[in-house]
């Protein structure tokens, strides 16, 4: 495994009805998500605004509104699995890319990539950079909030305070 600190810019584009909470990591806690369980809170970002732009739409052909939010990351330290697997890794990481969302929802199992979720956690790491497996160019990142320190930062740039502060801020007519 490799372990690296971390500073950079992420992105993330957000249901307008949740922007106002967008580092709670609740919503990869709910169902799980790629590399945590249910119950695990998860950020995930991207590191360019296509990305995140691409990993909102997923396969959809329309894309949904959606309300994009720059970040401000500096974690110590992530695992950095974006060069893929090699010797450095364990095989268990050959099935980082598996259909979770299949195999979950589907299948009705457990995913062999919540696993390796849990150990990257297990080995002190805060974070997992990876490659989007839908923007072949793209890299994202999972943050696993509660494993976050003092020392490490995760912001929200709005200098304006343009961002919701409730459900509120959205009302339905």
């Amino acid at each position: 495994m490799i372990l690296t600190p971390l500073q950079t810019v992420a992105y993330r584009v957000h249901s307008p009805r949740w922007a106002y909470a967008p580092l709670s990591g609740q919503g990869a806690a709910r169902f799980g998500g790629r590399l945590n369980r249910p119950g695990v809170e998860a950020l995930y970002l991207s590191l360019e605004p296509a990305t995140a732009l691409a990993e909102y739409q997923q396969f959809d052909d329309l894309l949904p509104p959606g309300l994009v939010v720059t970040y401000m990351v500096k974690i110590d330290p992530v695992v950095d699995f974006r060069g893929g697997l090699d010797e450095a890794w364990n095989s268990a990481w050959a099935e980082f890319y598996c259909d979770w969302r299949s195999v979950v929802f589907q299948e009705k199992r457990e995913p062999p990539s919540w696993a390796l979720g849990e150990q990257a956690r297990a080995a002190g790491a805060k974070g997992i950079l990876f490659r989007s497996s839908v923007l072949k160019e793209g890299c994202n990142l999972v943050v696993f909030n509660r494993t976050l320190t003092d020392q490490d930062l995760i912001s929200i740039h709005d200098p304006g305070g343009e961002l919701p502060l409730n459900q509120l801020s959205w009302p339905r007519s």
